[in-house]
């Protein structure tokens, strides 16, 4: 469906002209968006920074999430969470966990990147494709608090029961597939490799 992150962005950044002119701020969600952020940022004369929220991830299931935390520590938890193992306990240590790491990598990006407040902006969250939604969830959650003038979601790709579960909280959802044999954002990219916080670093310092 894409060929790397890199077309999914120019392609994401295609249907998001209307927002040029606008200098919107567009935060991406690390580490594997931000390389399309910058892209979008650049197309659409805007700036980029980020927004840390981190999975919850399931017991022994590290690739499934059941739900996400920002760093307030507000969290989301999807409704099949207990049915996996995340009982209250185990919820309460893995936010524990990603918490720490949250603490982590904003102490790692702080030196290049100072946040940049969103209030009355055009707000872009950009993430590299919808699974369970719950990250975005907790981004857009995060950052409405923060009364941004719109409040945009672009995803290249998501699940149907992704987008349902955020469209409420988001004044526009911009998707480019909604594929109906969704099981990993990574399937519909043909090159899809890690991002690391170096190359992170780097795009934040020279945005």
């Amino acid at each position: 469906m894409f060929q790397d992150r890199s077309d999914a962005a120019r392609r994401l950044a295609a249907s998001l002209q209307a927002c040029a002119g606008q200098k919107p701020l567009v935060l991406a969600i690390p580490r594997g968006a931000v390389p399309m952020g910058r892209i979008i940022a650049q197309q659409l004369g805007g700036e980029l920074d980020v927004v840390l929220v981190r999975k919850l991830h399931a017991p022994f299931q590290p690739e499934l999430a059941v739900g996400a935390v920002d760093e307030s520590g507000w969290t989301y938890t999807v409704p099949q969470a207990e049915r996996v193992g995340a009982d209250a306990a185990y919820l309460a240590q893995e936010t524990r966990t990603q918490m720490q790491a949250l603490r982590a990598r904003r102490a790692l990006y702080r030196p290049v990147r100072t946040p940049i407040d969103p209030a009355g902006r055009t707000v872009i969250v950009v993430d590299d494709g919808l699974a369970t939604g719950a990250t975005m969830v907790a981004a857009l959650h995060g950052l409405r608090a923060r009364h941004p003038a719109r409040l945009i979601c672009a995803v290249p790709v998501a699940s149907r029961e992704a987008l349902a579960l955020v469209r409420p909280l988001a004044d526009e959802v911009v998707c480019l597939e909604v594929p109906p044999d969704f099981a990993a954002v990574g399937q519909f990219y043909r090159d899809f490799a890690q991002v690391e916080d170096s190359e992170v670093v780097r795009l934040l310092a020279g945005a």
